[in-house]
């Protein structure tokens, strides 16, 4: 124990385990008695004379190479983040003083970040980055970036990331704008708030967006801003995409086809895994089917991935090719599945250890189609006799 403190039912813990549990673990209980705590930040007081027992112990066994514990530094309280607000409102001159100020306490520990949200410092970080979208000149752009590091660093609550949502009105379309012409920094940090955010979202917010956010969040991945940045737009379009006509608003911003030229570069295996499981939402929508097929590529590498990546992969490549099977396979396209080994390897998939879920997807797509392809050389003569009969 390095930084004792006492909770409200008078329970001493170690500050980092306490903040920790609490914060980072999302609970809202007291560890012994089990009683519920407040979220109030401020509610850890330091025990000084733990922390003095402590250290007096430290140094009556320093001979035994014990160093005594630095006495830790006081945590923000809520008057000093309103006062640092205040003095940023007063004087835009001293804005960016202060926000540096506050991303510096933001980053000492968690309970500052608990602090930040009671004393409605991320009310006025969202009032910055909202100016954003009206502003074109070199400060806005300073102060946007410092505003939105702050966000992106307090892990804000889920309560705090709807009332960012519901409180600030047009927040999500300001970060569009950012997304647009931001500098790659603050475009790689709003798409990791709007992660957050989409997370914890009502589902009227998620049915309600813009086609332009689509084109947006589909631009960082074009980009490659990060890697970082890329997986959270991925997360975010995974979340999205089972709602309203939000795989149309995706296609139509050339989803797919970007996804499938990453697909081409990219071999990690959760990068894949998630490119895989967006386009598998994609394809559940005529559009998206459509585009798919329209890409030289698309279905090749959809079954490339089969068997080479992972299990989640693979049902998810097979889930896609199920849905391009039941609902576009037209005989050109059937063909074309032939002609490029899809079909082969969905014979592979039955003779292999994977999960049964895709076993069962790829048994389906062969008896869909087995007058088409029964008598196919493509297949090679060691499967003909794994081969479904309908």
């Amino acid at each position: 124990m390095k930084d004792p403190v006492t909770v409200a039912t008078g329970i001493t813990y170690d500050r980092e385990s306490i903040e920790k549990w609490l914060f980072s673990g999302k609970n809202n209980t007291c560890p012994v008695t089990k009683q519920v705590l407040s979220t109030d930040c401020c509610e850890l007081t330091p025990n000084h004379t733990v922390r003095r027992l402590i250290q007096s112990w430290c140094t009556l066994n320093a001979s035994y190479g014990i160093e005594r514990i630095p006495t830790p530094k006081p945590p923000i309280n809520k008057a000093q983040i309103s006062k640092l607000i205040r003095d940023a409102k007063s004087s835009p001159q001293l804005q960016v003083k202060c926000l540096r100020r506050l991303r510096s306490i933001a980053s000492e520990n968690d309970t500052n970040k608990r602090c930040f949200e009671a004393a409605g410092a991320v009310e006025f970080l969202a009032s910055i980055v909202m100016k954003e979208s009206n502003g074109d000149g070199f400060d806005f752009t300073r102060l946007s970036d410092e505003a939105l590091s702050i966000l992106c660093n307090l892990q804000l609550s889920d309560i705090g990331l709807k009332n960012l949502m519901n409180k600030n009105v047009g927040f999500i379309e300001s970060l569009t704008q950012i997304m647009q012409r931001g500098t790659f920094e603050s475009r790689a940090y709003a798409v990791l708030l709007l992660k957050s955010m989409l997370e914890v979202a009502d589902p009227i917010h998620l049915i309600n967006l813009s086609p332009q956010f689509f084109i947006e969040i589909i631009q960082i991945l074009r980009d490659q801003i990060s890697h970082q940045a890329s997986k959270a737009a991925l997360q975010s379009l995974i979340n999205l995409l089972p709602w309203g006509r939000n795989r149309v608003k995706a296609v139509e911003a050339s989803a797919v086809s970007i996804l499938i030229d990453l697909l081409l570069e990219k071999s990690e295996r959760r990068d894949c895994e998630l490119m895989l499981m967006t386009i598998d939402f994609l394809c559940q929508c005529a559009e998206g089917r459509a585009e798919l097929l329209k890409h030289g590529a698309g279905m090749a590498i959809v079954s490339k991935k089969i068997l080479r990546v992972s299990q989640v992969a693979s049902e998810r490549a097979v889930r896609i090719l199920l849905s391009i099977s039941k609902f576009s396979a037209t005989p050109g396209v059937l063909q074309e599945m032939l002609q490029i080994g899809v079909v082969a390897k969905l014979c592979l998939v039955l003779q292999v250890d994977c999960s049964n879920k895709t076993k069962d997807k790829a048994r389906e797509i062969l008896k869909n189609h087995a007058r088409a392809w029964k008598n196919s050389p493509c297949i090679p003569n060691s499967l003909v006799v794994s081969y479904p009969v309908v």
